[in-house]
């Protein structure tokens, strides 16, 4: 008599817990198919030609760039595009050229010079990281990943892109656009965030031993110009004859993609504190959002609008019926504004009164630049 699916079970010495543990280890340890080996020395052809020339790079084929030039690069570029941050890598580098004028330099400061580019937790990492490669490195980054990722701020990412692109050590480095062009070189099936184990295994297969640097910058680079995200140029790409995306004739249905979260939404108030021409400012808490931040008080974030919850001082406040929204990584928030207006001392307050016709030079974050905008022509 033949044996049931079920019977097997039960007669097995192996639990359904203990099954469903090995077909789960199975899947882990999957190897993804193999990429073709012409692919280093293809796309390390087409940068030769096509780099991009961006003020932290060394041209292809020289010698690796100043260390700080590309450790501040890869900080400010973490989540943030290659336009965005010209300007404040520019800026950055005129100020504090290296790591000692940086670790020098007032918290205050630092983050003024840092308000936009968003994600501030970034910008306090930088400065620990500065001072910690002064303190205890004698002003120079360790060129191994382990010794950066020992360092504050420096994840798996960032200290691969460091080992790489300024010692020449090979590492491999993934970012969003490898992760796209990997993915779709391979037709990766298994949708991100989960496929991001076999997309750096597949990226491991790659990865030369020489020019470890410039073969993660031509990644980047094909990512951010050809193997874009949308309407891919593939009539334009080094690497067309080895994608399996392209060969479907469907490329952008790669990477596949888990479907995302609605991120949830919050409530708060701005206020503005006017006194002779002049408004309040505070400076956030260190740690939390936007931490260490100078900023326009606020009240509590929360799921329902807070009115004047979290006033910075007593008076004679009012609604405006304005309000700003912002986009944050888990969470959007619609910020009403209130408004008030005194003439004489208000009691203690650990805040500074700003000049409002210079209030784009405080620094503030882009939430309360929106803020501090749309206020400065209100009459209180």
């Amino acid at each position: 008599m033949a044996i049931t699916a079920l019977a097997r079970f039960r007669f097995s010495r192996i639990s359904i817990p203990a099954l469903r543990h090995r077909v789960h280890s199975c899947h882990r340890r999957r190897v993804p198919a193999k990429l073709p080996s012409t692919i280093a020395p293809s796309l390390l052809a087409w940068y030769d030609r096509h780099a991009r020339d961006l003020p932290w790079r060394s041209p292809p084929g020289n010698a690796p760039g100043d260390a700080y030039r590309v450790w501040l690069s890869e900080v400010m570029l973490q989540q943030t595009q290659v336009a965005t941050v010209k300007p404040y890598f520019d800026a950055f580098t005129r100020r504090w050229p290296d790591f000692a004028a940086l670790a020098g330099a007032q918290d205050a400061d630092v983050m003024a010079a840092w308000a936009g580019l968003g994600y501030y937790a970034r910008a306090r990492n930088m400065l620990a990281c500065a001072r910690a490669v002064v303190w205890e490195h004698g002003g120079k980054l360790p060129d191994s990943e382990a010794g950066l990722r020992a360092l504050p701020g420096i994840g798996d990412y960032t200290a691969a892109a460091i080992a790489a692109i300024a010692f020449e050590r090979r590492a491999v480095v993934v970012d969003a656009n490898v992760e796209r062009v990997v993915a779709r070189l391979a037709a990766l099936q298994t949708p991100l965030p989960r496929g991001k184990a076999e997309v750096r295994a597949l990226a491991d297969q790659v990865t030369p031993d020489a020019r470890a640097g410039d073969f993660a910058q031509a990644m980047m680079d094909l990512g951010a110009t050809i193997c874009i995200a949308r309407r891919p140029q593939c009539m334009l790409c080094p690497l067309s004859a080895d994608c399996r995306a392209c060969a479907t004739g469907e490329p952008e249905a790669y990477p596949r993609r888990e479907a995302k979260k609605a991120r949830p939404h919050r409530h708060g108030t701005i206020f503005w504190l006017e006194r002779a021409g002049k408004v309040l400012l505070v400076r956030r808490p260190d740690k939390g959002m936007l931490g260490g931040m100078r900023a326009l008080p606020t009240g509590p974030w929360q799921a329902v609008p807070p009115g004047l919850d979290g006033a910075p001082v007593e008076g004679d406040w009012a609604m405006t019926g304005k309000s700003v929204q912002h986009g944050f990584t888990h969470f959007t928030l619609d910020a009403a504004l209130a408004a008030c207006s005194v003439t004489g001392h208000i009691g203690d307050n650990s805040g500074e009164w700003w000049d409002i016709d210079d209030i784009e030079s405080a620094g503030l974050p882009t939430l309360f630049a929106k803020a501090a905008r749309i206020m400065r022509s209100y009459e209180c």
